[in-house]
């Protein structure tokens, strides 16, 4: 029943779901609670304290949703409304022939990213079972697109990266999920520690491979995406420490491009019950 809704929603026009959403972001965000708070408060964390502000990234976290059907069962008339100025950043890390690890945050719609990305070759992603089980017969079909290969958070699918890299193939994840595990450490976000995963650090270093940041700026009036991507440029010294202070900072300068469109109610800054204690040299 919910996929079939799901279908009747991506038959919509794409302007239509993004001004449903915003509207329906509006009404979520003018209820008082936890999701209002957090979004001031992540906002104003990263420098966007004004009410307006937080009421457009709410407004954007609603077309974000309400886009999402849409991208998951009709993607090929999403990625024909697709376009990009970075092309050239992929090119040349296509180039090296030694694969390429795409890291993508909560920015814009992360979810067509990885299907655009496909044209220049497969690509292997990993993924997070949602936590509401009706979800994931939608999810299950989203999945099921020539070149992707999605793969679950967990030892299998590390495995599965590790193979893809070793064909010289892409792989993609969110960088900024905070890990459930230990597996994770202290790094700078926007002034605030926030427990920051290690894996993608891991893999680059492991692999030796590109590191491309990228995102799906969502465009006015339902006209589609603009695709940015932005290499990593290497720490002087690259420890897995140093990777992942590089990648938050980087994230920064990604987010910045088109900050409204962060999700600014995830709870980026929890403490993980396995996380160590925040270490005294960072400010909170």
């Amino acid at each position: 029943m919910f996929l079939f809704f799901l279908k009747i929603l991506a038959k919509l026009p794409l302007r239509w779901l993004h001004a449903i959403g915003r509207c329906l972001g509006i009404v979520v965000y003018l209820l008082p609670g936890r999701y209002r708070d957090r979004i001031r408060t992540n906002a104003t964390q990263a420098g966007y304290p004004q009410t307006k502000f937080a009421r457009q990234a709410a407004a954007e976290t609603g077309a974000m949703i309400l886009e999402t059907p849409k991208v998951w069962l009709e993607p090929t008339a999403c990625l024909a409304l697709c376009e990009s100025d970075d092309e050239a950043v992929v090119k040349a890390a296509l180039a090296e022939q030694k694969g390429i690890l795409y890291l993508t945050p909560h920015l814009g719609c992360f979810e067509i990213t990885a299907r655009a990305l496909i044209k220049h070759g497969p690509i292997t992603v990993m993924f997070r079972p949602p936590r509401q089980g009706f979800i994931e017969p939608a999810m299950r079909v989203s999945r099921n697109m020539p070149g992707l290969n999605a793969v679950p958070a967990s030892v299998r699918g590390i495995r599965e990266f590790l193979k893809a890299l070793r064909r010289n193939e892409a792989i993609g994840m969110l960088p900024d999920q905070v890990p459930s595990s230990g597996d994770g450490i202290w790094a700078p976000f926007f002034g605030k520690p926030a427990y920051t995963m290690t894996l993608a650090a891991k893999l680059a270093l492991q692999a030796n491979v590109p590191v491309v940041l990228t995102a799906g700026e969502r465009l006015p009036k339902g006209q589609g995406w603009r695709i940015h991507y932005m290499r990593l440029e290497l720490p002087a010294e690259p420890t897995i420490d140093n990777m992942v202070f590089a990648i938050n900072e980087a994230m920064e300068h990604l987010i910045q491009r088109f900050p409204s469109q962060y999700l600014w109610s995830y709870n980026r800054y929890k403490i993980p019950p396995e996380a160590p204690a925040i270490p005294p040299t960072f400010s909170s």
